[in-house]
């Protein structure tokens, strides 16, 4: 009889149980659907948009990828998870234009003022060439992986002519790839960069999380 009685309450408690579970989610993604919401459906202020293009994380999903770090320990994508990042992508033969977006993603994160700590930058290296010393030296605070090419270009959307390497990328705190910047917007032209700024600055003052 008690048997009986407690396999008719476990069902109740497992249901229970998934129902808080799923709370609890929602709590800890409301802010960032929030801050989406704020910044993509109630319209800024002087009827500013965007200047990166937004992604559906839905379509493109962050894949499971054997990243690893320079000294050829495991690294990955989810290790920066809860800070917003910002990725570039490319082969280690980094050349000006490489370096420009190097240079000017440290900037971006500079110009975030006291919100700057918020802010990772990656590049996701991909082939097994060795870097230059002074290119480490000089993007020291970067976070280098080395990921399987085929695994990134799969991954990130790029208009139809051009290659992941010429975009920087943005992921969300919970890990979800969610813009896109321009073609050369990341780079020495500082108009371009100026409206990156705008846009990250507006993404972190809208969001309660990361």
């Amino acid at each position: 009889m008690d048997s009986d009685v407690e396999n008719q309450a476990n069902p109740k408690q497992t249901a229970r149980g998934r129902w808080k579970l799923l709370a609890v989610i929602a709590v800890c993604a409301a802010p960032l659907l929030a801050s989406y919401f704020m910044y993509y459906v109630v319209k800024p202020k002087g009827g500013e948009t965007n200047y990166g293009t937004l992604l559906d994380a839905r379509q493109y999903p962050i894949p499971p990828m054997a990243s690893r770090q320079l000294d050829g320990s495991p690294a990955s994508l989810a290790d920066y998870r809860g800070k917003w990042i910002m990725l570039k992508v490319g082969p280690s033969d980094c050349q000006q234009a490489c370096q420009d977006q190097l240079f000017a993603m440290r900037q971006l994160r500079t110009m975030q003022g006291k919100a700057m700590e918020r802010v990772e930058r990656v590049w996701l290296i991909t082939d097994e060439q060795p870097l230059e010393t002074m290119l480490m030296r000089v993007n020291d605070g970067t976070h280098m992986l080395r990921a399987p090419a085929a695994t990134v270009q799969k991954w990130l959307p790029v208009e139809q002519g051009e290659r992941a390497a010429d975009y920087v990328y943005l992921i969300d705190p919970l890990g979800n790839l969610m813009m896109r910047f321009p073609k050369g917007a990341v780079s020495s032209d500082t108009a371009k960069a100026s409206k990156v700024h705008k846009d990250i600055a507006k993404l972190l003052k809208a969001s309660a999380i990361g």
